[in-house]
C-alpha cells in the first residue's frame, strides 16, 4: 500500500484515511428530464399510500404539469392496476421507458415488467432496492413531478430510497387509528435521520360522508391526525374520505376519473416548495 499524501482527491474510495463520508445519490437516466422529486410515506401499511399517491399525481396532472409515479412498493405494486395500465414497460439500449396512462401520467412498476402481472415477487431485500434504484437510474423520466410511492414501513427498499433518489421531500400518510401517532413519528424521525425534509401530512379514511344529510361521520374519532401533525410541528395538509366510488374507481383501473379536492392542500404546498 502507498503511503497516505493526506490528499483525498488523488487516491481511491477504499482508502481507509478518507475523511469525507461518500453520498449514496444516484443521478437519473441522461435523457432524463426531473423537475421536483416527493416520496409519498407511511410508518406501516393499510393507510391507502398509494391511493394518495395516485390521486396527488392525477390532481397535479388536472393542472397541466407532466407528472410520473415510481412504485417503489415492488412486493406489493397497485399503481398500474388502480390506472388500468396492464401492458409492459419497453426497452431499448441501455434504458426503460415509462407506460404511460391514458391521461399522459408516467407509470414505471415491476408489474410493466413481470410476464403477468399476478406473478409474485420472491426477491430478498438488496435485489429489490437494486430494482428501485434502477427504476430511477435507467427509466427515461420527463417530468415535472415525479412521485415515488414508497413501501411502508422503515425497512430496506424505504432505506435504499431515501440513499439513492435525491428527494425533495416526502408526504406522510396516515390513518386517524390510535397508533396514528406512533405510526407517524416512525416516519418522522425516519426522514429527519436521513435529512429529507417533511411537506406534511395527509389524513386517509378520515371520515365517511352521510348518504342522507351529506355530514362527516368520523368512525375513528376527529382530530387524532391533527394533534399528531402538530406534535411534530408538521402541517395536516389534507384528510381523505372513505368512499366505495373511489374504491370501485381503483378496482377498475379509472382512478383518474375521481372528482374531490381534498388533496389541494398538498398540491398547494408543493407548488410552492
Amino acid at each position: 500500500m502507498s503511503e497516505c499524501t493526506h490528499n483525498c482527491s488523488t487516491c481511491g474510495e477504499s482508502c481507509a484515511e478518507r475523511q469525507e463520508p461518500q453520498s449514496l445519490l444516484k443521478q437519473p437516466h441522461a435523457q432524463s428530464r426531473i423537475g421536483k422529486v416527493y416520496g409519498v410515506v407511511s410508518g406501516k401499511g393499510g393507510v391507502g399510500k398509494s391511493m394518495v399517491t395516485s390521486q396527488l399525481a392525477v390532481t397535479m396532472r388536472r393542472k397541466g404539469f407532466r407528472v410520473g409515479i415510481l412504485d417503489a412498493d415492488v412486493t406489493g405494486p397497485s399503481i398500474p392496476k388502480v390506472f388500468g395500465v396492464h401492458e409492459r414497460a419497453r426497452g431499448g439500449d441501455n434504458c426503460l421507458y415509462p407506460v404511460e396512462s391514458s391521461t399522459g401520467i408516467q407509470l414505471m412498476s415491476v408489474n410493466l415488467l413481470l410476464e403477468h402481472e399476478t406473478d409474485p415477487v420472491l426477491w430478498r431485500g438488496p435485489v429489490i432496492g437494486s430494482v428501485v434504484t434502477q427504476f430511477w437510474t435507467d427509466v427515461i423520466w420527463d417530468v415535472d413531478y415525479l412521485f415515488v410511492d414508497m413501501p411502508p414501513g422503515t425497512g430496506d427498499v424505504s432505506l435504499s430510497v431515501f440513499q439513492s433518489i435525491p428527494l425533495d421531500g416526502i408526504v406522510i400518510v396516515a390513518s386517524p387509528q390510535e397508533l396514528v401517532s406512533m405510526v407517524v413519528e416512525k416516519a418522522v424521525r425516519m426522514a429527519e435521520m436521513m435529512e429529507v425534509p417533511i411537506v406534511g401530512l395527509v389524513e386517509n379514511m378520515s371520515y365517511v360522508t352521510c348518504p342522507d344529510c351529506g355530514k362527516p361521520i368520523y368512525l375513528f374519532g376527529e382530530g387524532k391526525s391533527e394533534l399528531a401533525a402538530a406534535r411534530h410541528n408538521l402541517s395536516l395538509l389534507g384528510r381523505m374520505p372513505i368512499d366505495p366510488a373511489l374504491a370501485a374507481l381503483a378496482d377498475a383501473g379509472k382512478i383518474e376519473e375521481f372528482s374531490g379536492n381534498w388533496l389541494d392542500g398538498v398540491t398547494t404546498a408543493l407548488e410552492s416548495n
